[in-house]
């Protein structure tokens, strides 16, 4: 346990840090074969970004400096329970593992509350705050169709 203490212990370091630098009180930390590859802390404010989320700067970065977007071998460190947004990037990344810090409900305690998030989610989209509408579906359904008879598709 060292070696993960090592780790996430940079991504608290990089979580304080962040705070008199503008940003959010979040760090991640990407590790493959036990060396950092990568990492990120919060610049939404600073960069006017939204999804400037740490865990997705990381991931990012490691998908930079490795040239693929399939993470599978690393993992990451993260100060705290990922959002829904930062926790599918770490599905699509296909990390083989996560640690995190402090609690998604430690985070609501001091005003970064997400679970509005997970309960839309639940929705049907006709009933989500943001007003949805899907529109031209038989148009829109033509890319699909031309993807799965695509051969030299790269699947991800």
């Amino acid at each position: 346990m060292d070696y993960e203490k090592k780790f996430m212990r940079k991504a608290i370091a990089l979580s304080i840090k962040n705070i008199t630098k503008g940003g959010g009180p979040f760090g991640a930390v990407i590790v493959k074969d036990g060396k950092i590859v990568s990492t990120g802390v919060n610049r939404v404010t600073v960069c006017t970004d939204p999804t400037a989320h740490a865990e997705v700067n990381a991931i990012r970065k490691a998908s930079k400096k490795l040239g693929t977007f399939d993470l599978g071998g690393c993992e990451i460190y993260t100060s705290c329970e990922p959002c829904p947004m930062c926790l599918g990037a770490v599905y699509w990344a296909h990390l083989d593992k996560m640690y995190y810090g402090n609690t998604k409900t430690d985070a609501k305690k001091i005003g970064f509350d997400d679970s509005f998030i997970y309960d839309e989610i639940e929705l049907k989209p006709e009933n989500r705050k943001v007003k949805t509408i899907q529109l031209l579906p038989n148009e829109a359904i033509k890319a699909f169709d031309k993807w799965t008879k695509t051969e030299a598709k790269i699947e991800y």
